[in-house]
């Protein structure tokens, strides 16, 4: 399993490299080589502290087709939201060729600390719920049940909430305001994919209605 993290992530990083200095036309991005080795390190070592404190949440998560159980709904969204992402990358690529995106050392620090923060997040996330698979579905077969501590005690959907983070630190670290205009896209996506999951868990997970009730806010406290 270990093997197969490392081979996963090492095309991941790969894939966002060839997609950013293909359409920025230059090896000469200091951001972007920065955010590349941020990945290269963090996504291994994300991988092997799960590896060590719940195995099976690294299994269900690197398992990236679709799976039974996983609602027509989602099964589109997640295609929707992979081409989105690819094109994120090509514009913050063509950011850099036609706009001269490039940050400062300052915006680099802040944008790779937000990612780290994310990054951070995300793991409460995965220390607290060990059902926190990549796609939407009831997990009958782990014993699926309603988490409500942790950051599940301030938001019903703390994973999205805290990915949000990548999504504003990437293009910062890049240097790319076309990067940035996605944003707001990345979290209109998130806040549907909130409605696909609530459905299916409200229909199936035993007390999520009751737990609903009590965490009113879906992605942002005292906001939504």
């Amino acid at each position: 399993m270990i093997a197969k993290l490392l081979v996963q992530n090492t095309f991941f990083v790969l894939a966002m490299a060839a997609l950013l200095f293909a359409f920025a036309g230059t090896l000469h991005w200091p951001g972007a080589w920065a955010y590349l080795i941020a990945s290269a390190l963090i996504g291994p070592a994300c991988g092997l502290w799960l590896a060590k404190v719940d195995p099976g949440l690294l299994a269900e998560r690197m398992r990236l087709t679709a799976r039974e159980g996983q609602p027509a709904e989602d099964k589109r969204f997640m295609l929707v939201f992979l081409v989105i992402a690819v094109l994120w990358f090509v514009a913050m690529g063509l950011d850099r060729r036609f706009g001269g995106a490039n940050a400062s050392v300052p915006l680099i620090v802040l944008g790779l600390a937000l990612y780290l923060l994310s990054t951070v997040l995300i793991l409460w996330v995965f220390r607290t719920n060990s059902f926190a698979a990549p796609v939407v579905k009831v997990q009958t077969e782990r014993d699926h049940h309603v988490i409500s501590t942790g950051p599940y005690a301030l938001v019903r959907h703390p994973m999205y909430a805290s990915v949000m983070l990548f999504f504003i630190g990437v293009p910062l670290t890049l240097g790319s305001w076309w990067g940035l205009a996605f944003v707001p896209l990345f979290f209109a996506m998130f806040a549907f994919r909130t409605g696909i999951e609530e459905r299916t868990l409200m229909a199936g997970l035993s007390g999520y209605a009751d737990y609903a009730a009590r965490v009113r806010y879906r992605l942002v406290p005292g906001l939504w």
